[in-house]
């Protein structure tokens, strides 16, 4: 018998996420994910009147894709899986992951190109701008080691993180997104951090619960070249299988010109290089999920955190929220400014606004976990 919450949580997908009716066709995505909670998911959105198609993959398979993987291949996969997007109004991509790692081994420059031919094509030009679409992982005991936690305890987590109050996070994200829509100049302070940079005229996005699973950010971007400073990120970040710790970027007139990652520094920089917008910024986001408090190498979880905020190298969404810096990489890498991570302060327009993780302007208190819970 399938676990109740799945059904509150496709729900939540189908109504709430992706609003499926009857004009709609949905692509369900998943990898590593049980036919048991597919099947659930096909179910609650056929309910919804939707025509629903399915592919299913495996992380292992797909790794051993890319080890022999042409440039030529992966055109070709691109080319299928475009049009097979250009084919539905939906997309649900559901993740599982039984080896965090599975892509480690991959030689850097066959993850650039697979991220320049077919990420680009597919994801950034297609599924991103042209359908409703929504990500979120699958709860596996994998994916609970990965957090330091019980299988039962992830999974108690996982829904509750996933299935908060969205409607009320909406409300409570109004003034801020109000408030980043007037602002210029943003100036952040904490350990190894001195940044500032514009987001004058980018506009911003509230999330709450209709493009990633769990939400909790509101997001704009820099002008592309008014980034000045340093900032020090103190979370590990997963990025193609690849763990960075104690990542730090120099920036000047909005480019990455310097940039260090421990015993990964060369790797880094190879990513950076993709291509030219890998060193420019596209996008930048306050994570304000109250049930989300600690990193646990997951994008998705990690750049909700309460008190945090992510500043990501390379491709920016399409406005409101973007300034237009176009690549092949997006990666979200997130620094939490509660006082237990050291702490840190943001600034608008010369004004404080968040102080050790916690909104001190009175409009924006509702954002702060004691509330939003």
């Amino acid at each position: 018998m399938i676990d109740p919450r799945v059904t509150k949580l496709a729900e939540l997908i189908c109504s709430h996420s992706t609003e499926l009716n009857a004009k709609d066709s949905v692509l369900i995505h998943n990898f590593d994910t049980s036919e048991e909670v597919v099947a659930e998911f096909v179910k609650v959105a056929q309910s919804k009147g939707a025509q629903v198609l399915v592919r299913s993959e495996s992380n292992l398979v797909r790794a051993q894709l890319m080890r022999g993987m042409s440039e030529a291949n992966a055109a070709t996969i691109a080319s299928a899986e475009k049009y097979e997007m250009e084919l539905v109004t939906a997309y649900i991509s559901i993740r599982g992951s039984n080896n965090y790692a599975e892509l480690s081994d991959l030689s850097g420059e066959v993850q650039n190109m697979w991220q320049r031919v077919y990420s680009t094509p597919v994801v950034f030009e297609t599924r991103i701008p042209k359908t409703k679409w929504v990500a979120l992982r699958w709860p596996n005991p994998a994916m609970a080691q990965q957090a330091n936690t019980s299988t039962q305890a992830f999974e108690d987590f996982y829904f509750e993180v996933c299935t908060v109050d969205y409607p009320k996070m909406q409300k409570a994200c109004e003034p801020l997104q109000e408030l980043m829509n007037r602002t210029d100049h943003v100036r952040i302070l904490g350990p190894g951090t001195s940044l500032e940079f514009s987001i004058k005229g980018i506009g911003a996005v509230s999330c709450f619960g209709q493009r990633n699973i769990p939400d909790g950010e509101c997001f704009s971007c820099p002008v592309r070249d008014s980034v000045n400073g340093a900032v020090q990120y103190n979370t590990v970040s997963l990025y193609q299988g690849t763990e960075f710790s104690d990542i730090r970027l120099e920036c000047k007139n909005g480019k990455i010109v310097e940039a260090t990652a421990g015993s990964n520094t060369k790797k880094l920089n190879e990513i950076l290089d993709t291509d030219e917008g890998g060193r420019y910024f596209g996008e930048w986001s306050l994570g304000f999920n109250p049930n989300v408090l600690h990193p646990m190498k997951d994008t998705l979880f990690d750049e909700k955190i309460a008190g945090s905020f992510h500043l990501t190298p390379g491709n920016a969404y399409p406005p409101p929220g973007g300034n237009g810096n176009k690549s092949a990489i997006h990666w979200d890498i997130v620094c939490i400014q509660r006082p237990e991570y050291g702490g840190g302060e943001i600034y608008f327009d010369g004004k404080l606004i968040r102080k050790d993780g916690l909104f001190v302007v009175p409009e924006l208190e509702g954002l702060n976990p004691g509330q939003l819970k």
